[in-house]
């Protein structure tokens, strides 16, 4: 079943559970929950789009079961096709693919859809966003890797910012109400710079997972004024 989101306005904080813990992802779900974010990021790294490997749908299915948040995945593989319904039958509510994995990436959103969740497109930080133009008004979400992908806890890269800029200002003139997301690098110095370029979900993983007041963590990635 789908869930309510707020409209693409609304600054949305999504903790990865990449800097979580593995052998304790039950407290790290927790400390999502109590500490207000408003999606779980699950980075899926396959060991070959990326240098890293992760999880897979088994693991989806059990954080479903520990959550009623939305499941926001991040599919960083080199055939998204082949795994999108295994992680929509696990519980994921967005799927997200990257651009740069899809040859067919028109298809693959429709193969998104078809598995009864939200699709969303990545671009790493070498993809100009004209890339992905002519999709923008067929999803729901584009994530902006502001870091290389495959690790967590690297910096964001400035210039990544223009493209949070470019595309709010293709969602304005082109009237279309996609969710602009940025992963990397996102923590109190840098999340006013992506939400001020028009972002409105902020993942955070390293910066969340390591705050001492995870809560305030939230409200400081939101824009909240805190004591």
């Amino acid at each position: 079943m789908q869930r309510a989101h707020p409209q693409y306005g609304t600054i949305l904080t999504a903790p990865s559970v990449l800097s979580a813990d593995f052998a304790d992802l039950a407290s790290g779900l927790a400390r999502i929950e109590e500490a207000g974010g408003d999606w779980v990021h699950l980075d899926v790294m396959d060991g070959h789009f990326v240098p890293n490997i992760t999880f897979g749908p088994k693991m989806v299915a059990d954080i479903r079961n520990r959550t009623t948040l939305p499941l926001d995945a991040h599919l960083m593989v080199s055939n998204p096709d082949a795994m999108i319904r295994s992680f929509a039958e696990a519980g994921a509510d967005n799927i997200t693919f990257h651009i740069e994995a899809s040859i067919h990436a028109h298809r693959t959103i429709q193969n998104i859809v078809a598995a009864g969740a939200r699709p969303g497109l990545s671009i790493v930080p070498s993809t100009p966003v004209a890339a992905i133009g002519e999709l923008l008004g067929d999803v729901f979400q584009v994530l902006v890797m502001t870091v290389n992908p495959g690790f967590g806890g690297q910096s964001l890269i400035p210039s990544c910012v223009e493209k949070v800029r470019t595309l709010a200002e293709i969602r304005r003139s082109r009237n279309l109400a996609f969710h602009i997301a940025v992963d990397g690098g996102i923590n109190e110095e840098t999340a006013s710079l992506v939400r001020e370029a028009g972002a409105n979900v902020l993942v955070s993983g390293s910066a969340f997972f390591k705050s001492p007041d995870p809560g305030r963590e939230v409200a400081v990635l939101k824009g909240m004024q805190v004591a």
